[in-house]
């Protein structure tokens, strides 16, 4: 396949999947821990601390002509059997919601995620070239949860309670927070994609996130008994999100009913496919009332 651009297709069309494959050598990449911000993001100097990590040009992984989204991704052999099975879990999950295709990476491959146990869980937000980390430590960060959190970050996402509408959802106690982790809370211009906050969202912290005392940095408002922050996969409004982000299209198949076949082409707009029916007898479009609501 090849590569078409970061800007979205207009229809999404059928296309054959690229094989996978993977190769044994080792692809991690020779640097220090980097420097974090919100926990669990990376970035590459402190010049990037204030700075968004990732807006809607230039972070996101290239569509190919099939309209799907490639990343190459490598695993450390450090990892046991059981340990690689929970990424690979997690790195497959995208693959039944999205137009996202992880893939073992190939000779040739110039971007890949480097998948690493290092201290702690972090990744960068977004695509930054070349083989990112994407530290998934064996203490404590392999869960099927944190696997997708950390790649929505690798894919361009932020945290939920740094949306640029938090304040109308979460109510920050800003003097229960450890000296120095303020920053944590700023808001940004996040990449919302028109859904609303989600208090379900993997990519949401729980309530005493960053504390210093034991009691709340965070509590939802206007009601401070709702759960958030417990996640144990993605929400819909994750995987709505992402979809909008990479526009990608689920109703891509044939599909045959007796004499009339159906070719369909969707086009987003407000989270439904349009479908255009071909007759054979006709051999032209039939306008048609059906439509389906996207994952």
């Amino acid at each position: 396949s090849k590569i078409i651009s970061q800007t979205p297709a207009s229809l999404c069309l059928l296309f054959s999947e690229s094989k996978r494959g993977g190769l044994a050598e080792d692809r991690t990449p020779d640097f220090d821990e980097p420097t974090l911000i919100g926990g669990d993001i990376a970035v590459r100097s402190e010049a990037d601390r204030n700075a968004d990590p990732c807006t809607s040009n230039g972070c996101l992984w290239l569509k190919y002509t099939d309209g799907k989204v490639y990343i190459p991704y490598y695993i450390a052999n450090h990892y046991s059997d059981r340990e690689r099975e929970i990424i690979v879990r997690g790195l497959d999950s995208f693959s039944t919601v999205s137009c996202i295709r992880f893939r073992p990476y190939q000779n040739g491959d110039h971007e890949w995620l480097s998948i690493e146990s290092r201290n702690g869980c972090y990744s960068y937000v977004g695509r930054v070239g070349g083989g990112q980390t994407v530290s998934l430590s064996s203490q404590g960060c392999l869960y099927h949860s944190t696997v997708q959190h950390e790649l929505l970050h690798a894919l361009g996402f932020n945290h939920e309670q740094t949306r640029s509408d938090r304040d109308n959802h979460i109510l920050v106690h800003w003097d229960n927070i450890i000296e120095g982790m303020e920053y944590n809370f700023y808001k940004i211009n996040t990449l919302n994609q028109g859904t609303p906050y989600d208090y379900n969202s993997v990519m949401q912290y729980e309530r005493y996130a960053f504390s210093k005392n034991n009691l709340p940095t965070m509590e939802p408002i206007p009601d401070s008994n709702v759960s958030f922050g417990k996640a144990t996969q993605m929400s819909q409004n994750d995987i709505d999100r992402l979809n909008r982000l990479y526009n990608c299209c689920k109703c891509n198949k044939l599909y045959t009913i007796t004499s009339i076949s159906f070719s369909l082409y969707s086009r987003w707009g407000r989270k439904k496919c349009i479908f255009l029916s071909l007759t054979h007898e006709m051999k032209k479009p039939v306008h048609s009332q059906l439509s389906l609501e996207l994952l």
